[in-house]
């Protein structure tokens, strides 16, 4: 065994270090885990994600034992940054946030990955976003490596809590968001370039958010560049950029069925989310011919007993994308709004599943209400949106489990792709990106599906397997960095 797995397993429970004998995995895993959980105790979310990942490897560790060698280093971020962020409300009262970004890992190529604003936002929620990130790009079979960033401000305005005594209810002006954004890229503008870390949009980061961000970086470094992706077409977007995760899911969708010999017309789905991960999935099932039931938001969700119409889900885009506000809004003859409920709960059913809303939305008692229900497929559009006890349910049922690295892995992909044609300074057509796009996810799969056939696993962990093989050859023959 080679001398820097030796290091590695060194002083963990149950392993020994001598050349004569067989790595226990188990052990090993168990250790690493160990490790991590000392060092971040109160990192929950970080945690959770961690030990979904490192479960499922072991039947890789089995065969290549000469990956342990990374595993400790791929658990801990290579850079972690944090920093206060002030600005001025319009009443002229200073106000501070903090912000993060975690470049993760760039053994495959710069930092990739998005900003989020929420009032949720935590180090250990931007490390799990991290960490999950790094595995996700990978799949892409895209030269980026893993990383996230955002802070705890709420361009929505839900909260009080970010200083200053006035709430307000219908959220934060354009010329607040403004100012903060100018304030944050203050910062971060010192840690991101076009070949070092590119940042893009998460939940409270859409196109007003990007732009505010990338103009204030242009002030600063007197250039421009493809520092940020998710920007629009007027200055250096792609085409099919928005649509990328919500289309990349129902993509990733259409392989499993294919697979198994299905057709997705007819197919019955309980959506959540009515972001845009959530539009752009159900413009696209609709397209296809399937129905879509419901879309959610934190106020509740609306459900259509025989799916949305297109109509209706410009409705919906106009609540969302133009008026920023909730879905009570909502109004149709047929249409149904339940208030304070998750759609999970929607009395119907359904053949699949797309949670899009956000992390751990799927819990046990969620889970075994769609297996109940009759689904049969969830295809993750959100970052780790089911718990650790709901995958394990949905595995014991045979619900299979297209996991959020490689099912929503369409945005990152789609952003890869603008970065390459700021690169080369072109732009392509909707209809190349949107093929190049269906070719990625197809490659996702196939990469997710042959170590999920290799190594005897759930498609889940046979996303975990692939994405892990690439980075960790990467890391070997990097050496110790």
């Amino acid at each position: 065994m080679p001398t820097q797995v030796l290091a590695a397993m060194d002083g963990l429970p149950g392993v020994t270090t001598k050349l004569s004998s067989k790595l226990d995995v188990s052990a090993f895993v168990e250790g690493i885990l160990a490790k991590v959980q000392a060092r971040d105790p109160e990192q929950k979310e970080f945690l959770q994600a961690v030990e979904e990942v490192l479960l499922s490897l072991k039947p890789v560790l089995a065969k290549h034992p000469e990956y342990c060698a990374v595993l400790e280093r791929m658990c801990e971020p290579e850079r972690q940054i944090m920093f206060r962020v002030p600005w001025l409300d319009d009443a002229g009262n200073i106000r501070v946030n903090r912000g993060y970004r975690v470049q993760f890992s760039s053994a495959i190529g710069p930092y990739k990955g998005g900003l989020r604003f929420h009032p949720t936002v935590s180090l250990s929620v931007i490390k799990f976003l991290g960490f999950e990130q790094c595995f996700k790009n990978a799949l892409t079979t895209l030269p980026m490596g893993g990383g996230k960033g955002g802070t705890d401000f709420d361009p929505k305005g839900k909260s009080d809590n970010e200083g200053g005594t006035d709430f307000d209810p219908k959220g934060k002006s354009d010329n607040e968001v403004m100012r903060f954004c100018q304030s944050f890229m203050t910062e971060l503008h010192r840690h991101i370039g076009s070949t070092t870390d590119v940042p893009a949009g998460d939940i409270g980061v859409g196109g007003r958010e990007i732009g505010f961000l990338y103009g204030q970086y242009k002030r600063l470094q007197n250039e421009f560049t493809g520092v940020l992706t998710g920007k629009a077409m007027e200055w250096g977007g792609s085409n099919i950029r928005p649509e990328a995760t919500g289309y990349g899911a129902v993509y990733f969708g259409l392989e499993i069925l294919q697979d198994k010999g299905e057709d997705i017309k007819g197919k019955r789905c309980f959506i959540s989310g009515s972001g845009n991960v959530a539009q752009y999935a159900a413009e696209k099932l609709i397209q296809l011919g399937a129905v879509v039931l419901t879309l959610s938001d934190s106020t509740g969700y609306v459900y259509e007993e025989d799916g949305f119409t297109m109509e209706q889900l410009k409705q919906v885009m106009e609540i969302k994308n133009v008026k920023r506000a909730s879905l009570k809004e909502y109004s149709s003859p047929t249409g149904v709004y339940v208030a304070g409920q998750r759609c999970w709960n929607v009395d119907d059913k359904a053949h699949i599943a797309l949670p899009c809303a956000t992390q751990n939305e799927i819990e046990y008692e969620d889970a075994v209400k769609l297996v109940n229900k009759g689904v049969a497929m969830v295809l993750e559009g959100a970052n780790m949106p089911s718990t650790n006890d709901a995958i394990a349910h949905f595995h014991k049922c045979g619900v299979v489990l297209a996991a959020a690295k490689a099912c929503n892995a369409g945005g990152v992909a789609v952003s890869g792709l603008e970065m390459a044609q700021n690169a080369c300074m072109s732009t392509w057509s909707s209809e190349q990106v949107d093929e190049r796009l269906k070719v990625i996810m197809h490659d996702i799969f196939a990469a997710s599906s042959g170590a999920s056939k290799e190594y005897g696993v759930t498609l889940q962990e046979g996303a975990n397997i692939a994405g892990f093989e690439k980075i960790a050859k990467a890391m070997i023959a990097q050496g110790c960095v």
